[in-house]
């Protein structure tokens, strides 16, 4: 049975659509998971609804898993790009590569199980953080920013 947006938003911020704390929520949600996948699994629970529900399910349906993750990321990079392309009238290819690099780092912490569950707060936080930024320094190098 597929949820609405507003059980999906409640059930990843804790809070309903909308509510006061729903930002607090996701951000510390976010960045003190336990692991990078769930990390994504809570952050910007709304883009996360119609990715999941119109990109990843249908697309998992039919290829591996991994597959279907690391599809829906690049989509997401695409849907970025195309999103600034309009804003700046120039062609921008940066967030597909970025999300890419992102996607991958899901699919190999979900296969070898990465997880830091363990540490405090803070840690996960940083830890999370820190996958971010190298994440993104990567792309910045291999795309010349």
């Amino acid at each position: 049975m597929q949820s609405t947006l507003s059980q999906y938003v409640k059930k990843r911020n804790g809070v309903p659509l909308g509510a006061k704390r729903s930002m607090r929520n996701m951000l510390l949600r976010s960045f003190g998971a336990p692991s990078f996948p769930v990390f994504w699994h809570y952050w910007n629970p709304i883009w996360g609804y119609y990715l999941s529900r119109n990109i990843m399910r249908p697309l998992s349906a039919v290829v591996p898993m991994w597959l279907a993750v690391f599809i829906t990321f690049l989509v997401s990079g695409a849907l970025h790009d195309l999103a600034v392309s309009l804003v700046h009238w120039k062609p921008v290819l940066f967030f597909t590569p970025w999300f890419a690099c992102m996607g991958l780092m899901v699919i190999f912490s979900n296969k070898y199980a990465l997880n830091y569950g363990g540490f405090a707060w803070p840690v996960r936080a940083l830890i999370n953080l820190l996958l971010l930024v190298v994440s993104l320094a990567v792309t910045y190098t291999i795309t010349g920013g």
